[in-house]
């Protein structure tokens, strides 16, 4: 993200700032039209999805390039509900910024988008950059198109999962309302509960 001046204090009265930023910089949200499944924009998703249950699973320690499979699910496979989220805790978002962030990352299985799909998973949430290889186009479209079509919320570069202490929480992913948008910024947050 870019950020410049639009005003300034000292010259204008107030401080603004002018900001380009790329729609799936930081943590994110994926629209169903970034891989075309479909016309419905960031801006179109219904907001009551976008918060509720998650269950919170923790991966770690996991490789370079592995794939999470549903064997990964395995505290909760048979305890998710329909609309539950799924958030997965890989460590990965302590690469950020470094190159492997993007070239090595873990990322979501086949089998795993499938059965994601077949729970009823409202939103899906992973640390990387991205739930596929970003260098393997064919994956990145497959695995995309699976949660999306399935009817699955995408969020990626998540952070900090690593400091939630309860299995499930209430998740809020909050994008940018952008008009037309393929994908946005989100405002991502875990509340756990006493």
């Amino acid at each position: 993200m870019e950020i410049t001046p639009a005003r300034t204090l000292s010259e204008d009265g107030w401080n603004a700032a002018t900001l380009h930023l790329y729609s799936h910089c930081g943590t994110h949200m994926d629209a169903p039209i970034h891989f075309g499944a479909g016309k419905q924009t960031i801006d179109q998703l219904d907001v009551s999805r976008l918060i509720g249950p998650a269950w919170v699973v923790d991966v770690r320690p996991i490789g370079p390039k592995a794939l999470i499979g549903v064997e990964h699910m395995n505290a909760i496979a048979d305890r998710i509900e329909p609309g539950d989220g799924l958030l997965i805790c890989t460590g990965w978002s302590a690469y950020c910024g470094r190159q492997r962030y993007r070239d090595e990352l873990p990322r979501i299985s086949a089998d795993l988008a499938r059965w994601c799909v077949q729970k009823k998973v409202r939103m899906l949430g992973v640390e990387p950059p991205s739930v596929a290889d970003v260098n393997n186009i064919q994956e990145l479209t497959a695995i995309h198109l699976t949660l999306f079509e399935g009817g699955v919320i995408v969020v990626e570069g998540l952070a900090n999962l690593d400091a939630i202490s309860n299995e499930k929480v209430t998740f809020i992913a909050l994008p940018l309302k952008i008009g037309g948008g393929d994908g946005a910024p989100v405002r991502a947050l875990a509340i756990e509960e006493d």
